[in-house]
């Protein structure tokens, strides 16, 4: 086996859209980076409905993916980003709508902070509509900062805001 074939860490991102087509953007957009070498896609919340943050505008469609990557962490933001921009989002407005929005959360227990990159998502904690469809899919996942896992963090949070989205 060689190195590269062992290098794959675990990963989780949140993807949200409250603009268009937002379940089939989510859809697209993780079609999108399952088809990215380098990334698979090992996991996928349900959709959540959620109340947005900031100005006045429509209801954010949310979910979470665990993902593998042998991608490093620039790498990966960067395909992220890249992906967000094939779908549209032209980040004009502090917590304005968007059509896709992707926030890498975790990677592996990694703490990294440089200019661009925090890793963890240094808001993830606070935000109900992150860590609700997170602990679907990765509750005993310790969040390296507080070292608590995803079930203990959405303990802490309101999570009124944000309800399960029925098709």
């Amino acid at each position: 086996m060689t190195d590269q074939e062992q290098n794959w860490h675990r990963v989780a991102i949140a993807l949200g859209s409250n603009l268009g087509d937002s379940l089939s953007i989510l859809k697209a957009a993780l079609q999108v980076l399952a088809e990215t070498p380098g990334i698979q896609v090992e996991a996928q919340s349900p959709v959540y409905q959620t109340v947005a943050v900031g100005p006045p505008q429509p209801d954010y469609l949310n979910l979470c993916a665990l993902l593998s990557t042998s991608l490093i962490p620039q790498s990966l933001i960067t395909q992220l980003l890249e992906t967000e921009a094939q779908f549209g989002r032209v980040r004009r407005e502090r917590w304005g709508p968007r059509l896709l929005d992707i926030d890498l959360l975790l990677f592996d227990d990694l703490i990294l902070s440089q200019p661009g990159l925090d890793i963890p998502h240094p808001r993830m904690a606070q935000r109900a509509f992150v860590l609700v469809p997170l602990s679907d899919i990765a509750p005993s996942w310790v969040e390296p900062v507080s070292q608590q896992t995803i079930a203990e963090l959405v303990q802490q949070v309101d999570c009124s805001g944000v309800k399960l989205m029925h098709h």
